[in-house]
């Protein structure tokens, strides 16, 4: 059975791109090579063939991952994103309770996930914990050294 994967437009486009980019230059780029080794002669002990073969076989898997991913995607409307409670896409401004740092992210599906950017995945500790709580309220947050509390400070529209 196969996962839905919720998406911002943007990310959506970037993995069909790379899709596509698979497609039509890395497939045929494969091909060429397992003709090229094919040319030499004696497949048996042609190490160049037996690479090509095995660079092929993994693109096509990658390949065939990648549509699934797009076959089950499903775009999230940002413009109608509810900032009453934290949910995809929301940026959340928290504070740790213990030190009181305060730190901001942006809770997203897990293939957005990129923490320089403060993109978080909503499969994350932090953004599991912080699922569905409304400003004022303190998220428990399991790490492997304990549970970290949060105070949720703000919720914006990512």
């Amino acid at each position: 059975m196969s996962q839905i994967s919720y998406f911002t437009e943007e990310g959506l486009k970037k993995i069909k791109n790379e899709l596509h980019e698979m497609k039509t230059v890395q497939r045929p780029s494969i091909s060429e090579q397992i003709g090229e080794a094919r040319d030499k002669g004696d497949l048996s002990e042609n190490a160049e063939y037996d690479a090509a073969k095995e660079a092929q076989g993994i693109l096509e898997m990658k390949i065939s991952k990648l549509e699934a991913i797009v076959a089950n995607a499903r775009l999230v409307d940002e413009t109608n994103i509810d900032t009453s409670k934290v949910f995809i896409l929301s940026t959340v401004k928290i504070k740790n309770i213990a030190n009181k740092m305060e730190m901001e992210y942006t809770l997203v599906a897990e293939n957005e996930a990129d923490l320089k950017l403060k993109k978080i995945s909503i499969d994350s500790p932090i953004g599991k914990g912080l699922l569905g709580k409304e400003v004022g309220d303190i998220a428990d947050v399991q790490t492997p050294n304990g549970i970290i509390k949060f105070e949720v400070m703000s919720i914006t529209r990512g």
